[in-house]
């Protein structure tokens, strides 16, 4: 199972830092990131790694507009299995809905949710 943590705030940069500061070295992590970088993104400038996948997916609700582009990606992500998986959300108005599809077949055999995290604005 894939320990995953569903990590919300406006503020993406505040977002991207702390999933940086939560890294673990040798650990299999796969990041699912909300929004395009706007340069200045330290996890865009990290040296490769064969242990790190980054994902970006353009803005917009992950369960509503994006429920398709989120799929595909996670079902990429999920065929490594990673230890570890952040989806960093901007907007947490429909975290619940992200939450429930995430708790559902077939990712809820293959995820195990922690709390949300949330990055103040």
């Amino acid at each position: 199972m894939t320990l995953t943590s569903l990590v919300t705030g406006r503020d993406a940069r505040k977002r991207e830092a702390f999933i940086l500061s939560h890294l673990a070295a040798n650990q299999q992590t796969a990041i699912i990131l909300e929004g395009l970088p706007d340069g200045n993104s330290e996890l865009d400038v990290l040296p490769d790694n064969p242990l790190l996948t980054i994902v970006r997916i353009a803005p917009g609700c992950m369960c509503c507009i994006g429920n398709m582009i989120m799929r595909v990606h996670l079902n990429r992500i999920l065929r490594s299995k990673p230890a570890r998986l952040y989806i960093s959300v901007a907007n947490s108005e429909h975290i619940g809905q992200l939450r429930l599809f995430l708790t559902q077949a077939p990712y809820d055999t293959l995820l195990t949710l922690t709390d949300d995290i949330a990055c103040a604005a």
